[in-house]
């Protein structure tokens, strides 16, 4: 009975999916996740289903690079031009807050589709990829775990939809991604704090609305002295250098 049940929603789940109209591919991620909480509501056990959503996500994003990534990441390479066009169409796949739920404007899958979609992003163009992992990952994720409700308001919402773009200044030009040595201080003035320091190498930002700013508060607690600080792109004193001349994802 359990195994006929799973066939039922495997065939219900394909069968939507056939329904939707060709102008709602690019949508495709977003109803597959909604199509799937629907069926797994009805039988939690159900692997069939989230395996064909899983294959529906892979095949959409597969297309997705191969109509429209491949043909232009070697230029993308060469120019170390950002790929604006790109990340918008990302954002209309639902791939710029894969694990971030619905409401709080992403698409609400779990990792594996996530692992999935950057799989196949990144096969066509590494770049675009690690702008869509540093959205998803160092940005989008720590704010959802850790934010208050008023900060994933503004902070989060439009960065998971992909309305705006976020990044990670944690890498410094005398430490790398060594956390603990970290000399970005931020300091405690009235009810503000003053962050002074330099970052380096860091994906998306020029291009990043906001960024999640690692400094240290409390030189006296090493690495447990450090502090993420939500910082936006304007903010007085928040500048850009030059883009480094890299041998690859520039």
């Amino acid at each position: 009975e359990a195994r006929g049940r799973r066939g039922q929603l495997r065939s219900l789940a394909l069968m939507k999916l056939a329904q939707l109209p060709r102008r709602t591919a690019s949508r495709l991620p977003r109803a597959a996740a909604s199509l799937a909480r629907r069926a797994l509501s009805t039988q939690p056990a159900s692997d069939d289903v989230e395996e064909s959503v899983h294959d529906m996500l892979r095949q959409t994003c597969r297309d997705f690079v191969e109509a429209q990534v491949k043909p232009v990441a070697g230029e993308l390479d060469q120019t170390h031009r950002y790929p604006a066009e790109l990340v918008a169409q990302m954002a209309d796949l639902g791939l710029m807050g894969v694990m971030v739920p619905e409401e709080q404007g992403g698409t609400g899958m779990d990792c594996l589709a996530y692992a999935i979609a950057m799989e196949e992003i990144s096969a066509g163009c590494a770049s675009c990829g690690v702008i869509m992992s540093v959205n998803n990952s160092l940005y989008c994720d720590p704010v959802m775990r850790y934010g208050t409700a008023d900060q994933q308001e503004k902070w989060l919402k439009p960065y998971a939809s992909g309305q705006k773009l976020g990044c990670f200044g944690l890498s410094e030009p005398g430490n790398g991604s060594d956390a603990a040595a970290a000399s970005t201080t931020a300091t405690l003035d009235g009810d503000e704090w003053v962050l002074e320091g330099t970052k380096a190498w860091i994906t998306n930002a020029h291009d990043a609305d906001a960024a999640i700013v690692i400094a240290t508060t409390d030189k006296s607690l090493k690495h447990k002295g450090l502090s993420a600080f939500l910082v936006e792109a304007g903010t007085p004193g928040f500048s850009l250098g030059k883009k480094e001349d890299k041998l690859g994802i520039r």
